[in-house]
């Protein structure tokens, strides 16, 4: 019987690397499948490059593969055009092989809500990146009840850890490792259930190979729910040491995204943190087990990337 291969398409992106790295130190044969092919992959990873919006690249890409994870992160600004066009050429290439899609997804899709999100809380998006996720995740549920692939859907939200781009990374965790004035768009002392990177990926890796997993949507398990004022305080470059916070409301991110490209984009993703942020992963934990990292664990490892790499 021929040797399980698990490939990664977005591999060089935050959540795809790590993937990759998991991957391979559990002993499972990896293809890293990124625009081009990389040099400083794990022992026994195979890069490979494509383009996942060429149907035909891709396709060769992953021949062979048992599941293949959809990592891809199209830019912001190409979000509408790539987005759907790049899913679609991976449910394709999974589909002619066989293969399992896992999907790397988030919350955006639920919009406003009052309580704990799960699997079960009606999406109601309400912003042009809300909308385009609901329409995603039906895209990929679509094409397993129709038999075009085998689909499972991991969410998670708001991401930190290395190489993240999000609010809670850059300006909030790096700034607090580097003794500087943390940012906060939002209220940090409402409830939050941010997920460290790692602990997304390894969720996701269960996804991939769990028997009675895929046909659904499921939240990936984070610890229980803290504050942005207690996560700051773990990112502080010595225990104990005070770390100056910035709060902004969702006005003040609107016109800070005229000269700050991360706001700028992050802009009607605010409301977020303007509610209580908080996911249920209970289902997940019932059926697969959960051990998400402490945030004192993972915050501090996000801190100390930071302040290793200025």
């Amino acid at each position: 019987m021929p040797t399980p291969i698990h490939a990664v398409i977005g591999a060089t992106g935050a959540t795809g690397r790590v993937i990759v790295r998991e991957l391979s130190a559990r002993g499972i044969a990896v293809r890293a499948v990124s625009r081009r092919t990389q040099r400083n992959v794990p022992v026994g990873v195979i890069s490979v490059a494509a383009d996942a919006l060429d149907p035909d690249s891709l396709r060769r890409a992953v021949d062979g593969a048992s599941v293949v994870y959809h990592c891809v992160m199209p830019t912001f600004e190409n979000w509408r055009s790539d987005f759907p066009r790049v899913t679609r050429a991976i449910i394709a290439a999974a589909g002619a092989n066989d293969a399992r899609v896992v999907f790397a997804d988030d919350t955006w899709m639920y919009g406003k809500v009052t309580g704990p999100m799960s699997e079960q809380t009606p999406e109601n998006p309400v912003s042009h990146k809300g909308v385009l996720r609901a329409w995603l995740g039906e895209m990929l549920l679509t094409a397993h009840h129709r038999g075009d692939a085998e689909v499972v859907i991991g969410r998670a939200p708001e991401l930190f850890g290395p190489h993240v781009g999000s609010l809670l990374n850059a300006s909030f965790i790096g700034n607090a490792a580097r003794g500087k004035r943390a940012i906060y768009i939002g209220n940090p002392d409402l409830p939050i259930t941010p997920m460290f990177i790692d602990d997304f990926a390894r969720g996701l890796i269960k996804l991939g190979t769990a028997e009675d997993a895929a046909g659904r949507a499921w939240m990936i398990p984070t610890p229980p729910p803290t504050t942005g004022r207690d996560l700051v305080k773990l990112a502080a470059p010595q225990p104990g040491q005070r770390v100056r916070l910035s709060r902004l409301n969702s006005r003040v991110g609107k016109a800070l995204g005229l000269v700050w490209p991360l706001a700028r984009e992050g802009a009607e993703m605010i409301y977020q943190f303007e509610q209580p942020f908080v996911i249920d992963s209970s289902q997940f934990a019932a059926a697969f087990g959960a051990n998400p990292t402490p945030y004192a664990v993972s915050v501090r490892e996000t801190a100390d990337w930071y302040r290793q790499n200025p």
